[in-house]
């Protein structure tokens, strides 16, 4: 027997139909085709694209796992920036809609919730929560963005590109030149391990006061 239709499968079957075709290829007719119904029984259950947008982004932000807020709060926001990264690799196309909605949904509220309650627990203060958070989302957001456009898939094809970028560069780019033959050609070197390194050093620049470091060592004075 078929499942009644409902938001939530609805938004399921979106969520698979995205990332097999992209955003573009998430119609209302692809969607109702996907599913056997009429388009317009879809309007039943979701007023617009919007709403189903909306809906869409409060699953992704659902899969993404959540800081506890009674553990350390630079593990629980590094657990959770993988987990979030892992999120946003199998959905490629939600990355640069993550925080474009007027009508967030309830797991989303969650997230940013438990997100500045770590933050907040482990000693920041309300604009510091909220700098660590935006740094944080930057850096997660840029990363995708920038993984996504690379124009290679696995260490097989990185070495490819690589090389033939090294060939073509002579003796013009030294620095440039070192850094592929001897970082990105290595054996041992795989670029999704830059995430990880990336995310380490926010993390270790970041304090509870808020407050970033300035030349000397020394901490900023708040204003």
């Amino acid at each position: 027997m078929r499942r009644p239709l409902s938001r939530e499968r609805i938004v399921d079957a979106a969520l698979e139909l995205a990332d097999s075709a992209g955003l573009s290829g998430t119609t209302m007719r692809a969607l109702a085709t996907t599913l056997g119904v009429e388009a317009m029984s879809l309007y039943n259950h979701v007023r617009n694209r919007d709403d189903l947008l909306d809906g869409m982004v409060d699953a992704v932000f659902a899969q993404i796992e959540l800081p506890s807020g009674t553990g350390d709060w630079a593990e629980e926001l590094r657990a959770r920036s993988h987990s979030a990264h892992a999120v946003l690799t199998r959905h490629p196309w939600a990355v640069g809609l993550m925080d474009s909605r007027r009508a967030p949904g309830p797991a989303t509220l969650r997230h940013h919730d438990a997100v500045l309650g770590a933050l907040r627990a482990g000693g920041f203060s309300i604009a510091g929560a909220l700098h660590a958070f935006s740094l944080l989302d930057s850096y997660l957001y840029g990363y995708c963005l920038q993984e996504q456009s690379m124009p290679f898939d696995g260490a097989d094809e990185l070495a490819e590109v690589a090389t033939g970028i090294a060939e073509s560069m002579g003796d013009d780019y030294p620095w440039l030149s070192e850094a592929i033959t001897q970082r990105a050609l290595a054996p041992d070197y795989a670029y999704g391990d830059e995430f990880a390194v990336g995310l380490d050093l926010i993390l270790g620049a970041l304090a509870p006061d808020g407050l970033p470091t300035v030349p000397g060592g020394r901490r900023a004075e708040p204003s």
